[in-house]
């Protein structure tokens, strides 16, 4: 399993990406780590581990910022560990590709190098939803689909209901639609139409409608809404976070999961290959899940079964 990891991308890169890199060789060596950056600066963060030999070093001083603009920053600056990685997963010279470096040349680079997956409308990112029985159901869209049409919800379903599957353990995933009332017939038109599609998707355990109050209440393992609703409601969950645990200072157990820097990155699904984005503040433990979430994909062949499905 190769897997190929942005050194440089981050608010705290190279350091916390080389934590997280040593953290997960003490756990797994079945992996070859090729990382792409500035290889004097990661090698002497490495310390004595960096000539180990699960570890492959891409050189280069090229990176691109987190606002820069994708297009822009990819024509001018291709030697940049972003741009090589994805070359590298193109060409098959790697088996997965992650960064938490600038989401928008993550997207760009996954839909113009990699390419979405033949049958698929739109990729999309999901995002672990905490329950209150202990469990993570997920959401998606988040984000890269604001606007979005009724059988962009439906793949959306069967892109979520796989990798609840995989990387979840969830055999049979319930797939809810995220909607204002519970009834059949609720919600807008997209919400209507995309409930009708989803009722007759035969790969995926749908269960009907639930509303935002049944979020965290263990009423569904996926989640499905368009990405201006998700990205909200993610939005909002980490706000609440910081006001009521850092600037109330209040403790709970429950609460302490939507701490964004307890997640790994994210898998864009719906694209050729595994591709994972995670968060720009991603630290230690970050890097060690995305690391981590890298092998459970490629072990599971996770998009190889993405493929299968819309291939049919």
């Amino acid at each position: 399993m190769r897997i190929a990891l942005d050194m440089m991308g981050g608010d705290f890169a190279p350091e916390q990406a080389c934590l997280g890199v040593l953290s997960f060789l003490q756990i797994h060596t079945d992996c070859q780590l090729f990382l792409l950056g500035n290889q004097p600066i990661i090698e002497s963060l490495l310390g004595e581990d960096a000539t180990h030999s699960c570890i492959t070093y891409i050189h280069t001083e090229e990176t691109i910022g987190m606002n820069e603009h994708p297009i822009k920053a990819m024509k001018e600056k291709p030697h940049s560990s972003l741009v090589l990685g994805f070359g590298m997963l193109a060409k098959g010279a790697v088996d997965v590709f992650m960064s938490s470096g600038n989401t928008g040349v993550m997207l760009v680079g996954a839909s113009h190098i990699i390419k979405v997956i033949e049958g698929v409308l739109r990729p999309s990112i999901p995002t672990p939803v905490p329950q209150i029985d202990g469990t993570y159901s997920i959401m998606l869209d988040v984000g890269i689909n604001a606007d979005c049409k009724p059988e962009n919800l439906n793949q959306f379903a069967t892109l979520g209901s796989i990798y609840a599957m995989e990387i979840l353990g969830i055999a049979k995933p319930s797939v809810a639609l995220m909607n204002i009332g519970e009834e059949e017939g609720k919600g807008n038109i997209l919400a209507q139409a995309a409930y009708v599609l989803m009722k007759e998707n035969k790969q995926i355990h749908f269960i009907g409608n639930i509303e935002g109050r049944d979020t965290l209440d263990n009423k569904a393992d996926v989640i499905i809404t368009d990405g201006f609703t998700g990205n909200i409601m993610l939005k909002f969950a980490e706000s609440l976070y910081d006001v009521i645990k850092v600037k109330r200072n209040i403790q709970d157990e429950f609460l302490d999961k939507f701490n964004h820097r307890l997640y790994a990155g994210v898998p864009i699904l719906g694209i050729n290959k595994p591709v994972i984005v995670g968060h720009g503040v991603s630290d230690k433990v970050s890097f060690l899940g995305m690391l981590t979430m890298a092998r459970k994909m490629l072990l599971t062949k996770m998009n190889d079964k993405i493929i299968a499905s819309f291939a049919c």
